[in-house]
């Protein structure tokens, strides 16, 4: 199972709005085929196991990080591809959460004669799955918010300059962890200061473009922004009532917009609604990556399920620009909690990882 979870995790930023599944097919001892979920969702990993085990899979048991499908799709359910392919028995980590689903997919199996056992490395299947989970139980992706700061907490001096806080190995790293997410999410100050790209550029790494998405209340992104001109969806969410010539110029460069409704306080956006808007076009996984209004508001509405945080050995002071604007808070009970789940230099910077104390899914 431990392998087939490895499997899953290649596909990570690139199955959506599918889960990413990993199935190792052993027989005799012996590893006789293995798949994991192709490049926009499908072939599924069962399948393609079962393709690699060929005659081999009968008899044989099947690990699977995820409940296999029951239902028709674009593709035949993969219950009855097992089940035609006498595999013996099927070793599930994770009963899939999907109401298609659910239970009816392991009883698809044992009507059919398949020996079935389901909890293995359940913790570590759910942690892995955890976008797909999120958006079906609570109707929005799984967000990360990334953050590379000096040790005090800083993301650009006091007048605007950021690039470069961290060093080459720290930014391939958070490259790597676009290539993991769906999409990159911004405020549209930051997309309008560092005009980035915000494309995973690790050659061969995202086989599906990521989904660039700016949060961008009134409308003042350009047509000409570099992201344009990169590989893959720019979405604009923004509030409506805006005036047809700015829309229409950034549809013609190429831009979905996505109207949001206001934030209940300021000039920003609902970024609860935002995410429902993206979880409704099959987002399962979003890497926020600042800036520090952007940051505070997901904070504030107890949106971030993992942290990212890159710090570079350096004090930058008080005058220099904060990861996250107030949220305000007036007792340290109110402040959002992290548990540190990873940590790696990373040349002369360090990343830290954290899940939320209050995220079940993460």
């Amino acid at each position: 199972m431990r392998a087939a979870l490895a499997l899953a995790a290649r596909g990570l930023g690139n199955t959506w709005p599918n889960p990413s599944v990993g199935c190792v097919i052993v027989k005799g001892g012996a590893v006789v085929g293995r798949g994991w979920t192709a490049p926009g969702g499908r072939p599924h990993a069962e399948t393609e196991a079962l393709k690699r085990a060929g005659d081999a899979a009968r008899g044989a048991t099947a690990y699977v990080t995820l409940e296999p499908c029951c239902h028709w799709g674009r593709t035949p359910p993969c219950t009855d591809a097992l089940v035609a392919a006498g595999v013996a028995r099927v070793v599930v980590a994770l009963r899939d959460p999907d109401p298609r689903v659910d239970g009816a997919g392991l009883e698809r199996l044992q009507a059919g004669g398949v020996a079935v056992t389901v909890g293995v490395l359940e913790a570590e299947a759910r942690m892995l799955n955890a976008g797909f989970i999120t958006r079906l139980e609570e109707g929005r992706p799984l967000v990360t918010l990334k953050l590379a700061t000096t040790l005090d907490g800083r993301i650009a001096t006091r007048t605007g300059e950021s690039q470069w806080i961290t060093g080459s190995a720290a930014r391939r790293a958070a490259h790597a962890l676009r290539g993991r997410h769906d999409a990159v999410l911004v405020g549209s100050g930051t997309a309008l200061a560092d005009d980035p790209d915000l494309s995973c550029r690790i050659p061969g790494f995202a086989p599906v473009p990521t989904v660039r998405v700016v949060a961008d209340a009134r409308l003042r992104m350009l047509p000409t922004a570099r992201m344009f001109q990169g590989r893959g969806p720019v979405w604009i969410a923004t509030r409506a009532g805006h005036p047809d010539a700015p829309r229409e110029a950034l549809q013609a460069a190429g831009a979905e917009i996505i109207e949001v409704p206001p934030a209940g306080h300021g000039p920003g956006l609902d970024v609860a609604a935002l995410l429902r808007a993206l979880a409704a076009r099959g987002l399962t996984r979003v890497l926020a990556e600042g800036g520090a209004a952007l940051a505070a508001g997901l904070l504030r509405a107890g949106l971030v399920d993992r942290l990212a945080w890159f710090h570079a050995p350096a004090i930058m002071g008080a005058d220099g620009r904060p990861a996250a604007d107030a949220l305000p808070l007036e007792v340290l009970a109110a402040m959002p909690r992290y548990r540190r789940v990873g940590l790696a230099p990373l040349g002369p910077d360090l990343l830290s990882e954290f899940v939320s104390e209050g995220s079940g899914a993460a």
